[in-house]
């Protein structure tokens, strides 16, 4: 077995906004697997600034995976535990040399006959850039939206004020997410705005690494508590398991490329389920290559819940996609 990677940059067609700054790009790898004949993809989809494994020996790390591709996957993942990116790709590439062409997880979702339904992200800019991305998804006939918050919350409660006074919680769910943007003090307000406008659930509101005010938000909060950066960097089974009962929220986000992987991703299933805790699964900027794979992995999870999936429109220079959204609604090509 053989592997390579190469860098890609993608770049967004318009600069997008988040509470930790605004994206103008977004940079990836790609792995390369070979036996034989057959090839697999990954994409190796490191987040900069909010990745765990963004750190300046991370393509020494991908260069160290394609010398040892031919080791036991348990020995590599045990090597590649403090980089959950570069994990997800080879798990990426295994599974497409496994099944070759665009296919990672075959299922009735791969053959077109079943779909995912998933939210539509509106991102932060100014109210009427966010109003022009409100109106555009709601023509596309999604019932589900989730906005980011954390910046100019003054705005962005008008914002959702006035979606409220058109729609009501049985035509259109909202979900907003913080990116830890709100102090404790302010969440504690904010959670009972978002409360009187009937909000699905908040993302991470404060911080992560402030397992203790989190915990007091989530057993107070009349919006339930989404956990999402929280997540990332716990890779030890025991202290994924000791965050979810101390903090206690109300639903986690979970983030292949962030947490882990496939494998990662189903051990904070369990453990949340064990616990009563809801959740769904979110893309983090993705390429179309690693967007493809979440999409499989997602419908063989059976979640009931619109998902965080993108759709590979925000780049001018993605790869090719093998996924085609119609209204809110997510296909597989074929």
């Amino acid at each position: 077995m053989k592997a390579s990677y190469f860098k890609y940059v993608l770049e967004f067609k318009r600069p997008s906004g988040t509470s930790r700054g605004v994206l103008l790009d977004k940079e990836t790898f790609i792995l390369e697997i070979s036996d034989n004949e057959k090839k697999g993809m990954g994409e190796c989809a490191i987040f900069r600034g909010l990745s765990f494994d963004d750190r300046p020996d991370y393509e020494e790390k991908l260069k160290w995976l394609c010398e040892n591709i031919h080791q036991s996957p348990e020995f590599l993942k045990e090597e590649l535990k403090d980089f959950p990116s570069i994990w997800f790709g080879y798990e990426q590439a295994v599974q497409n040399l496994k099944f070759g062409e665009n296919l990672y997880f075959p299922s009735e979702f791969t053959e077109g006959k079943s779909a995912i339904t998933i939210n539509g992200l509106i991102w932060m800019g100014d109210v009427g850039y966010m109003e022009e991305q409100i109106q555009d998804k709601l023509d596309k006939g999604f019932h589900c939206i989730k906005l980011k918050i954390g910046v100019d919350w003054k705005s962005e409660h008008v914002i959702l004020q006035k979606l409220r006074e058109k729609f009501s919680k049985d035509q259109l769910e909202l979900r907003v997410d913080a990116n830890g943007g709100f102090s404790k003090e302010e969440a504690v307000t904010v959670l009972q705005q978002l409360a009187d406008l009937h909000i699905h659930s908040i993302e991470q509101p404060i911080k992560a690494g402030n397992w203790s005010d989190m915990a007091e938000l989530c057993s107070i909060t009349p919006t339930p508590i989404a956990l999402d950066e929280e997540l990332i960097g716990i890779t030890d089974h025991e202290e994924k398991k000791r965050l979810l009962e101390t903090v206690k929220p109300q639903y986690i986000i979970l983030k292949p490329a962030l947490i882990g992987g496939f494998e990662g991703s189903d051990e904070w299933i369990a453990l949340a389920e064990e616990q009563s805790i809801g959740w769904w699964i979110t893309s983090a900027l993705e390429s179309n290559i690693g967007l493809n794979a979440i999409a499989q992995y997602t419908f063989t999870k059976k979640s009931p819940m619109p998902q965080g999936l993108g759709t590979g429109a925000l780049f001018e220079n993605n790869f090719e996609s093998s996924l085609d959204l119609r209204n809110e609604l997510l296909w597989f090509k074929i």
